[in-house]
C-alpha cells in the first residue's frame, strides 16, 4: 500500500475531526501497575496556564484560526494530551483549529509525510522516531508531553523478578524496532547482559505477545501501554521494569515533530502548537479524569473510562521538557541506542540533537 493510499484509508477511524484543508495529509495487576503518582498540587487551579480556552470559558484567539494536520496514534492513550488540547480549546486559544488524524502506518512513512509536507506535525515514541532521524528527515522535534508508557512482563509465577533474571530467556515484542525492545535492551546492557547474546527478542504481533509467553514460546514480553497494562489486569502476569524505573523517571517518551519546512516558513504556528499541546499536558496531570474523558471518544473502545483514567494518572503528564533540558534528554537518548548498537558509532549525540531539535519557544 503506497504512503498516500494508508493515510488516506486511516480517515475512516477519525472520530471528530474537522473537515479537511486544501492540504491533504496522509496518512494496548500488579500494585506498581496501578500506583498513582502524585497528582500537582491544587493551587495549580488559576494560575496561568490553566486557562484551557474556549470550551472553559476563556477566549479564544481573534481571528480566524489556522487550520493545520497533526497525525497521531488515536490507539496510544498515552497521547491523550491531544485530544485535550483539541476539546478543551487549548489549539483554539493559540489560534489553530487541527485536524487529527490516525495514523498507524510506519514510522519511516510518518516521518516522510512529515518531511514532504503532506501532514504538518505529529505526535509519537522518541524511541520510535530517533533511529529514522539519524537517517535525516526534514523534520524538527518541537516539544515533549509525557514520560512512561512502556513495560517489560513477566508470568506472575516464573522466576523472573528482575533484568537479571532475564538472561538466556525469550523475550517477546512487537518489532525488532519497536521503543520497547530498543529501551529494554539499553535497560539490559546497563544490568551487565548482552541484549545480542544474553537474550533473545522474538517477534509476534502485538496481540498475541501474551499468548507467547503462556504458550512457552517466550519468557517474557516488552511493549507499550495500554496493552501491557491490560495484560496485567487478572494478575497472571508483573511488570518486572518500565520506563518509569530509577533514572528514567524524569525522562521523556513522547514527543512532537513538524515538518521542517514550517519551522522555516511558519514559525509561529510550530511555537502555537508547542504551547498548546504543553498546556494541555499540564492540564491532563491536574485534571486526569477530565482529560481520560476526552480521549474516550477517540480510542479504539477496548480501554474501559476507569483504566483510562488511571493510565492518566500513571503517565507522567507533568514532565514535558522543552529547549536545553529536551535536547539533553534526547542526546541521553542518542548515547544509549550507541551502546546497544543501534545508532551508527560515528554519530555525536550531543550534535544529533542539535539537529533534530528546534527551540520554538525561546
Amino acid at each position: 500500500m503506497s504512503t498516500n493510499d494508508s493515510f488516506g484509508s486511516r480517515r475512516a477511524f477519525l472520530v471528530g475531526a474537522a473537515t479537511v484543508g486544501a492540504t491533504v495529509p496522509l496518512a494496548m495487576v500488579s500494585q506498581k501497575v496501578f500506583a498513582t503518582p502524585k497528582i500537582l498540587p491544587a493551587p495549580f487551579e488559576g494560575a496561568p496556564i490553566c486557562t484551557t480556552g474556549a470550551a472553559d470559558g476563556a477566549a479564544a484567539a481573534a481571528g480566524a484560526l489556522k487550520k493545520i494536520s497533526f497525525a497521531w496514534n488515536a490507539g496510544a492513550p498515552c497521547l491523550l494530551g491531544v485530544t485535550v488540547a483539541k476539546e478543551k480549546g487549548f489549539f483554539a486559544k493559540h489560534g489553530l483549529d487541527v485536524d487529527l488524524v490516525n495514523y498507524s502506518g510506519s514510522t519511516d512513512q510518518l516521518l516522510e509525510t512529515l518531511a514532504t509536507g503532506k501532514a504538518d506535525a505529529a505526535g509519537g515514541m522518541a524511541l520510535r522516531w530517533l533511529k529514522p532521524m539519524e537517517q535525516g528527515f526534514d523534520v524538527k522535534i518541537i516539544a515533549s508531553t509525557h514520560g512512561g508508557c512502556l513495560r517489560l512482563l513477566a508470568p506472575t509465577a516464573s522466576d523472573i523478578k528482575s533484568l537479571k533474571d532475564l538472561k538466556g530467556k525469550v523475550i517477546a515484542v512487537s518489532d525488532q524496532n519497536s521503543p520497547g525492545k530498543n529501551f529494554f535492551a539499553i535497560r539490559l546492557k546497563k544490568a551487565g547482559l548482552d541484549p545480542e547474546k544474553d537474550v533473545e527478542f522474538k517477534q509476534f504481533p502485538g496481540p498475541l505477545l501474551r499468548v507467547s509467553v503462556e504458550k512457552g514460546e517466550a519468557h517474557a514480553l516488552a511493549d507499550n501501554d495500554p496493552i501491557t497494562f491490560l495484560f496485567q489486569k487478572d494478575g497472571a502476569f508483573r511488570e518486572v521494569s518500565s520506563n518509569l524505573d530509577g533514572e528514567y523517571a524524569h525522562r521523556v517518551c513522547c514527543i512532537v515533530g513538524v515538518r521542517g519546512s514550517l519551522i522555516r516558513d511558519d514559525k509561529p504556528t510550530a511555537t502555537a502548537l508547542a504551547r498548546a499541546l504543553i498546556e494541555a499536558a499540564d492540564y491532563a496531570a491536574h485534571h486526569p479524569e477530565e482529560a481520560a474523558a476526552t480521549y474516550a471518544p477517540y480510542g479504539p473502545g477496548k480501554v474501559a473510562p476507569a483504566d483510562l483514567v488511571t493510565l492518566s494518572k500513571y503517565h507522567t503528564h507533568a514532565h514535558h521538557p522543552v529547549g536545553g533540558d529536551l535536547k539533553k534528554e534526547l542526546a541521553l537518548y542518542a548515547e544509549e541506542l550507541k551502546l546497544v548498537s543501534i545508532f551508527k558509532p560515528s554519530t555525536d549525540p550531543k550534535k544529533f540533537a542539535e539537529r533534530i531539535y528546534a527551540d520554538v519557544l525561546s
